[in-house]
């Protein structure tokens, strides 16, 4: 067999590209955990490193290291006096009113650091993999700690505080109904983002979460105290299971249906739960069927598949008769399948746009 040089020298550019971004995401952990982004997008003037050191109370070597790193994969940006000889302060540093949204903004729909909070933590999860790849066995949530829940919350919570009540809801035509008074369930609620939002919002109806994850629920209810909500609450349905007697108006869940070892129980819980006359809406992962055209059409393929293996598909298979979905595992046909075999009969598609999720309403 021969080997092409080209080819051979490409595809070893190719490989350490993935280490690049590998190394890059742990630099990107912590500028957010130290607090860089935030310094960068409060100064009101391009900062060197002396300055950026000194606006965070770190050692100015560490974090000068840190913004070559970012400037060069272009996640910040920079000016440069280019003296000759280079002196440190030639170079300056600042964010753009792009990167501050992704960045360094909590309050924009398009912040994006909520995956990078728990990088440690999902990355620890290689450790336990070889151990999974023998047994079959994955591990649930709960297996990344308190600072997974935070980093889920800090997911999604951006989004959803922008567009939830203003676009999602009345898009499944609920509004009305949860203005005069409705019962809610949000199944896989985790640290409570959605229930809280809405409970705020409708206070005529009445809001419960669910989830499993122990760390979630210490995070939501320590939420919900400080809200002084009174018409929310959570509950482990392990404990408390959803109500069977058809009295739910409406039901939510938001990106846990391929994460769960029986999905098709609980769509089935759902359906138990919910009035004839109400909806459910299920949003979950954008996926195609079949693996060639989700690497066709999806981007971010690798990066849902790789995070497949250390977190949803691990958390789906947590139990040894569990599903296995995974990331991209629950495609349009695969959710209205399921949904139809858990007795649902109308399934529906939403005109919501959202560049990782679809939505769905679904009614019995």
């Amino acid at each position: 067999m021969s080997i092409d040089p080209d080819k051979l020298k490409f595809f070893s550019f190719l490989l350490f590209t993935k280490l690049e971004g590998a190394v890059t995401s742990g630099m990107v952990h912590l500028g957010d955990h130290l607090g860089l982004y935030r310094a960068l997008a409060a100064a009101p003037q391009p900062l060197t490193t002396t300055q950026l050191a000194a606006a965070t109370g770190l050692r100015e070597r560490w974090v000068r290291e840190w913004a070559y790193n970012q400037a060069a994969a272009k996640l910040i940006s920079f000016s440069s006096l280019r003296s000759q000889p280079a002196q440190l302060d030639d170079d300056t540093f600042f964010l753009s009113p792009e990167q501050i949204a992704v960045l360094a903004d909590e309050s924009h729909p398009a912040f994006g650091m909520g995956m990078f909070h728990r990088l440690p933590q999902t990355m620890e999860s290689l450790k336990r993999m070889p151990e999974s790849f023998r047994t079959g066995i994955g591990h649930n949530y709960d297996s990344h700690g308190p600072d997974g829940a935070i980093g889920i919350e800090r997911s999604f919570e951006p989004w959803n505080n922008a567009n939830l009540i203003p676009l999602v809801l009345p898009a499944v035509g609920v509004i009305d109904t949860l203005r005069a008074g409705a019962t809610v369930a949000d199944v896989g609620s985790g640290a409570g983002g959605a229930v809280l939002r809405m409970a705020a919002e409708f206070p005529n109806s009445t809001f419960v979460g669910y989830d499993i994850s122990q760390y979630a629920l210490a995070r939501a209810n320590e939420r919900l105290g400080a809200s002084g909500l009174t018409n929310a609450r959570f509950a482990d349905p392990q404990v408390e299971p959803l109500p069977t007697d058809n009295s739910v108006n409406f039901v939510c869940t938001f990106d846990c249906i391929h994460d769960m070892t029986h999905p098709l129980v609980v769509m089935k819980a759902i359906r138990a739960a919910l009035r004839d006359d109400g909806v459910w809406l299920l949003v979950d992962i954008k996926a195609h069927d079949g693996f060639a055209m989700n690497a066709e059409k999806n981007p971010m393929a690798p990066l849902m598949y790789g995070i497949s293996v250390l977190s949803c598909m691990s958390s789906s298979l947590s139990t040894p008769d569990g599903a296995g979905l995974g990331t991209l595992g629950l495609s349009e046909m695969t959710a209205e399948t399921m949904a139809r075999s858990a007795g649902f009969t109308q399934f529906e598609r939403l005109n919501v746009e959202h560049s990782v999720n679809a939505f769905y309403s679904i009614r019995p």
